[in-house]
């Protein structure tokens, strides 16, 4: 799937920014204390040499306001190697196989996340993330083993058989009530996707959407969460998959749906004949961008958020978000 992940409990605009703001300060305080807490209290040997995998910037987003992250010229910065990341690394016996990071996912994977429904393969930002990631905690290519798993199911509360999950879950205080989450990997916008002669394709604020747009989204996500709670429509017709909203959109059962920047650039180019993106969407307060999931209460949480920092901090992240997802050019922007 795209960009997935629904907050019903989040207030949808009103104190948006605001909120929004006050959500992302907490979280950055709360991650400070848990890498203090990480450095002091987790013991172990480091990995002789766990390096950042070197990226390969393609081209430039272009237009992609949503990033990984902060660039930085330190591009050679040491690798995750104190006591909080080698926790994490495979010594850990906290990992779900010994020896091994055990990374789920969903069953089908799309472009630009994944390629060829693979997601060993290492191509595509998600499957490139989680290697990069595995070789700063000191794992070998071999050394990482994929499971497949349902969207719903993972968010459910219980133990995980796999270390974490990544499959475009967007962080909400909801889900975090069950699960845990890394710091953000990617923040996503979310776009208005529609077919080249449909009206919503001419709309330029949120009232343009309230009036006869019929609209439609899978079940559980934020992207339904944004039709209901941000543009305010009360009747979304809901599906199980992209493949019935895709349907929808072709037979004229529905006229626009909410997708995710870089699944929509995917999605009109390849999947949907005649769609296009009509705009850029006002921003949402309802998520804290795309993390990794864990089962609630994972030791491994503050180790990777060290390793996921350090490749924040070398410039990967932002090279791997250049390398495979494509920028948005000169798209519109919907106002409010």
């Amino acid at each position: 799937m795209y960009d997935i992940g629904r907050s019903a409990g989040h207030e949808a605009s009103g104190h948006g920014r605001d909120q929004e703001d006050d959500v992302r300060v907490r979280r950055h305080a709360a991650a400070l204390v848990a890498l203090a807490l990480a450095a002091s209290a987790c013991g172990g040997d480091t990995s002789d040499d766990p390096s950042a995998t070197g990226a390969q910037p393609d081209e430039d987003t272009g237009g992609t306001s949503g990033s990984p992250g902060e660039d930085t010229t330190n591009t050679s910065a040491d690798p995750v190697d104190d006591a909080g990341a080698a926790a994490c690394g495979p010594d850990d016996a906290n990992l779900f196989q010994p020896g091994q990071l055990t990374v789920a996912t969903g069953e089908p994977v799309f472009p630009p996340w994944m390629m060829d429904d693979d997601p060993s393969n290492g191509e595509g930002f998600e499957s490139a993330v989680v290697y990069a990631l595995a070789d700063q905690l000191g794992f070998a290519e071999d050394q990482v083993s994929w499971v497949r798993t349902g969207f719903d199911e993972a968010i459910a509360p219980g133990d995980k058989d796999y270390d974490f999950n990544l499959q475009q879950y967007s962080i909400t205080e909801e889900r975090e009530q069950v699960v845990d989450f890394s710091a953000p990997y990617y923040e996503v916008d979310k776009t208005l996707v529609t077919l080249v002669d449909s009206p919503a394709a001419t709309a330029r604020t949120l009232d343009d959407l309230r009036d006869g747009v019929r609209f439609g989204a899978v079940v559980g996500t934020t992207d339904l969460a944004y039709i209901e709670d941000v543009i305010g429509i009360d009747d979304a017709q809901v599906y199980d998959d992209q493949a019935g909203v895709f349907q929808a959109l072709q037979g004229g059962q529905i006229d626009a749906t909410v997708f995710g920047l870089p699944g929509a650039l995917f999605v009109t180019a390849v999947q949907v004949e005649g769609s296009t993106i009509a705009g850029i969407l006002p921003g949402e307060p309802m998520d804290d961008g795309l993390g990794l999931l864990f089962s609630d209460g994972s030791p491994l949480v503050p180790c990777v958020d060290e390793a996921l920092e350090a490749l924040r901090a070398d410039g990967t992240l932002d090279a791997l978000a250049d390398e495979w997802l494509a920028g948005g050019g000169d798209i519109p922007t919907i106002s409010e």
